[in-house]
């Protein structure tokens, strides 16, 4: 991710003076231009522009005493976080070399580890509009950045050359460029201020992104309601609820569960394909049914092919259980699909014919318990299905609100569904999906919020909410990359600088620890950012 960084006077060589640190980079280098013009390669363009040059001195030297007591905050604030990075970066090394081995205070870090965290994100797949957020985002969190490194400056009294908006290869960027020779001049403490006043503005936006999500439901209660179901946005051409969910309709449950938030949906399908992956044999399910006897009486046998069960013409498999069987069932071990189950055990059923009978068994997520006895009555048994390796089976309640026939009759959500023996009407309905909860769960997009008007202006606060989102990732990013004693970044010249108020080190160890610590830290960075496109790959 391509960030802004302050240029140099040209026809100035970029020395060194004790304490005066390395010319400011953040993450590409530094170009030299002999006058203010637009520069265009097959890799690189910007636009140079002057324009903000007397608003932004004027603002700095007017607010000069309140802006150094901000950016000496923020001091604080980057060399803290550059010590932390540093750790937390030597702590994941040490993790990937198997450094831990026979130490057992430092045995337990293993299983905290900063990538398994965020395995599953990372592992998320990315859309084109994906990058089109990130790239907004990108350049929000860039102008930003620079835009602490020009108030730190002219807050000090450094007069600004020019500000320039770049696109290096695809990545966009943003950079200041100021006169060098001031900079040399600046005490070092002045010079520190402007170095981290990039990490301090991106923190600061980290905070603002967060409380405006905090609050975005409290600012739009006007026009948006907020958590009682999730509104669908879109569906995938690829998704395997393409066709059952289309934009507008609200779902309300899965599996049993009242889902009101996108974390909801997101954990409710992980606990699920959890379960899946416990076994890898055909399996009976601990969620149940009260179908009655008689329309089992009716149903198809199964077919054993490959000494595994199988229904025609797209049918499910369901076996009966008793009431001691239900409670029992949820050790993997023990449901697994033997020689206890025959051909006569065992019927096919459509799946949506046992939509809207009772539930049995203690799978669900809201079972209801009846003293021990069994909710079916003498007329019904409890069946529940038979889940092929590697599927999930899993109810999902929807209902179309924005419908013109749903408005016209002012029916609410599930109302038809609570009278509808297969879960189907106009106005909501329920199906079985059997296959892979994960890329079901991601294969559409929802929101929390629902328009109290109209359905089309639901798209507002879920772009509003992802670009706050992607912007406080963005900024977070920028915060830690800069925080490293790495090359070419904001961390080196903090270093160098923190480096020269320690008047005890001689020059010569002073630059001695410099160049170790750049080295190792890039080395070690190099390193960690290569785990993690490893585990995007695989």
């Amino acid at each position: 991710m391509a960030e802004g960084n302050i240029q140099l006077q040209p026809g100035r060589r970029p020395g060194r003076r004790p304490g005066g640190g390395t010319p400011q980079r953040t993450l590409l280098p530094l170009r030299r231009v002999s006058h203010l013009s637009n520069s265009i390669s097959c890799w690189y363009c910007d636009f140079k522009s002057s324009v903000f040059n007397e608003p932004l001195f004027h603002f700095g030297r007017k607010y000069s005493r309140w802006l150094r007591i901000w950016f000496s905050v923020g001091m604080g604030f980057s060399l803290t976080t550059l010590i932390g990075v540093t750790v937390i970066i030597l702590l994941e090394s040490a993790r990937a070399l198997n450094l831990y081995d026979g130490i057992p205070q430092l045995n337990s870090i293993q299983n905290g580890s900063i990538l398994e965290f965020y395995s599953p994100v990372l592992k998320y797949s990315i859309s084109i509009t994906d990058v089109g957020y990130m790239c907004i985002s990108s350049i929000i969190s860039v102008l930003v950045h620079e835009l602490g490194h020009a108030l730190a400056a002219t807050s000090e009294g450094m007069q600004i050359e020019y500000t320039a908006v770049f696109l290096a290869v695809l990545f966009p960027g943003a950079l200041v460029a100021f006169n060098n020779e001031m900079l040399q001049m600046i005490p070092r403490v002045a010079t520190l201020r402007i170095y981290c006043a990039g990490v301090w503005h991106n923190a600061a936006l980290c905070v603002v992104c967060a409380l405006t999500l905090f609050l975005l439901p409290l600012i739009l209660y006007p026009l948006y309601s907020h958590g009682e179901s999730l509104m669908v946005l879109g569906v995938s051409a690829r998704s395997p609820l393409n066709g059952y969910l289309s934009p507008g309709d609200v779902v309300t449950m899965l599996d049993g569960k009242h889902i009101r938030t996108t974390n909801e949906w997101k954990e409710m399908a992980y606990l699920l394909d959890k379960q899946v992956l416990q076994t890898t044999k055909q399996y009976v399910s601990n969620k149940g049914y009260c179908v009655p006897n008689l329309v089992i009486a009716k149903s198809k046998n199964a077919e054993i092919v490959d000494n595994q069960f199988i229904c025609p013409n797209g049918l499910t498999l369901f076996t009966t259980i008793s009431c001691a069987e239900s409670s029992t069932i949820n050790d993997s071990s023990s449901n697994e699909i033997g020689y206890q189950l025959t051909r006569e055990h065992i019927y096919c059923f459509p799946a949506k014919g046992v939509l809207g009978e009772k539930k049995c068994g203690d799978g669900w997520v809201n079972s209801v318990k009846n003293d021990g006895n069994c909710l079916c009555t003498e007329d019904e048994s409890c069946s529940t299905p038979i889940h092929m390796p590697g599927l999930a089976w899993a109810e999902i309640t929807f209902s179309r609100p924005y419908s013109p026939e749903c408005q016209r009759v002012g029916n609410k959500m599930r109302s038809s569904y609570n009278n509808s023996g297969s879960g189907e009407n106009s106005c909501s309905g329920t199906f079985v999906f059997i296959g892979d909860m994960m890329s079901m769960a991601r294969s559409i997009w929802l929101t929390e919020y629902q328009s109290r008007w109209l359905y089309g202006v639901a798209y507002i606060p879920a772009v509003v909410e992802k670009l706050l989102v992607n912007t406080f990732h963005v900024s977070l990013m920028l915060v830690l990359l800069n925080s490293l004693p790495v090359y070419h970044l904001d961390g080196e010249s903090i270093l160098e600088v923190a480096l020269c108020c320690f008047g005890s080190l001689t020059p010569t160890i002073r630059k001695l620890v410099l160049q170790s610590s750049l080295l190792a830290g890039t080395l070690i960075s190099c390193l960690f950012i290569f785990r993690i496109l490893l585990l995007v790959i695989s």
